[in-house]
């Protein structure tokens, strides 16, 4: 079968043939209907070789955490699950056992590194393939009659949104305004979530133009340039009262300081996207009861219920689609930031 594979340190990833995998005890073979390219990938692929050697990923490794498709064989003692059922697959793999996992939580999996648990395509082969394997039957959610390439994407750029939204939507009561810094594939799917679940006024940030065109055509109330000017215009918008709640889809330090600086007595700072930034704490350095997280993908339940607003019309995903072949240059195009939305690849 082909597979996107990532098998040089610094180089771009390859289309080879790999033999197709034959599921062991209790795994599923899923036959691959469409995968998204993330840019948790592309940050992989950006490393250098001491910095990859940190992650302790083999390589070569085919890519995709993102995948839908349809059950194609059972491993010996799979079960609760048919060939030929569309499912989609839950990324973020845990143990199954420990307290987060018991929960759904596996995105919190307390073992999952003791465990050598990764996702695919962090650390396992992924879905950018005609076929992957699946460890068991429990990652794989019903998809039911959603289309495959429209709504691969919300395994991550929807689920990820979802949950670092749900933990602040207490605060995003009528009058609240939530901030959202970088519009691009996460960023355009939180602002839907957000005028989705929330009476908030939505404000996008961006440095690209394009991305603030598609962040008000999903739903922003305001939508400005993240440059220099971007606090005073988000201040002109928020008052006094400061931004309730910001959504980092970026976490760089420009975009953290940018977020630090524009939050109000009892907001939060939510810093999704992948990056290393500091942030002051404490009483003198942050409005009273301001509070700073940093979530990770999201649990099984709030897939599913990301679907369900999916299938009422709530939210989709602006997605460019390409072929397996193609799917080198759908990763070159996220890398340069030219692509709107997600970039899906079908087998």
């Amino acid at each position: 079968m082909k597979a996107l594979r990532y098998v040089t340190i610094g180089a771009a990833p390859e289309i080879s043939e790999v033999p197709v995998p034959e599921p062991g005890p209790g795994q599923v073979r899923v036959k691959i209907t469409a995968a998204g390219a993330c840019h948790s990938d592309s940050f992989l692929m950006g490393l250098a070789e001491d910095a990859w050697q940190s992650f302790g990923y083999p390589l070569p490794m085919t890519l995709g955490h993102e995948g839908v498709g349809v059950v194609d064989a059972l491993g010996e003692g799979a079960h609760g699950i048919e060939p030929g059922e569309p499912v989609a697959i839950y990324g973020p793999q845990g143990c199954g056992r420990c307290y987060p996992c018991a929960q759904g939580k596996e995105n919190y999996c307390e073992r999952a590194a003791e465990l050598h648990i990764t996702p695919p395509g962090l650390g396992t082969d992924g879905t950018m393939a005609e076929y992957v394997l699946v460890p068991d039957a429990r990652h794989l959610l019903p998809l039911g009659d959603l289309d495959p390439v429209a709504n691969v994407a919300l395994t991550d750029a929807g689920l990820t949104p979802y949950h670092a939204i749900k933990g602040s939507l207490p605060k995003l009561i009528a009058g609240s305004t939530a901030v959202v810094i970088g519009a691009g594939g996460l960023g355009h799917v939180a602002i839907q979530l957000l005028r989705a679940l929330s009476p908030a006024t939505v404000i996008a940030l961006d440095l690209s133009e394009d991305k603030l065109a598609l962040a008000t055509d999903v739903g922003a109330h305001h939508a400005f340039l993240s440059d220099k000017t971007a606090a005073d215009n988000i201040r002109k918008v928020v008052g006094a009262r400061g931004a309730t709640a910001v959504f980092d889809f970026v976490g760089a330090q420009p975009t953290v300081d940018l977020a630090s600086s524009v939050i109000g007595v009892e907001s939060d700072l939510v810093i999704v996207g992948i990056g290393a930034a500091n942030a002051q704490v404490g009483a003198l350095a942050k409005p009273y009861d301001a509070a700073i997280r940093a979530p990770y993908w999201g649990s099984r339940s709030e897939l599913m219920e990301v679907f369900d607003l999916a299938r009422a019309g709530l939210v989709h995903v602006e997605t460019e689609r390409f072929s397996l072949d193609e799917a080198p240059e759908a990763y070159r195009r996220l890398h340069e930031g030219t692509l709107r939305g997600r970039a899906v690849v079908v087998p």
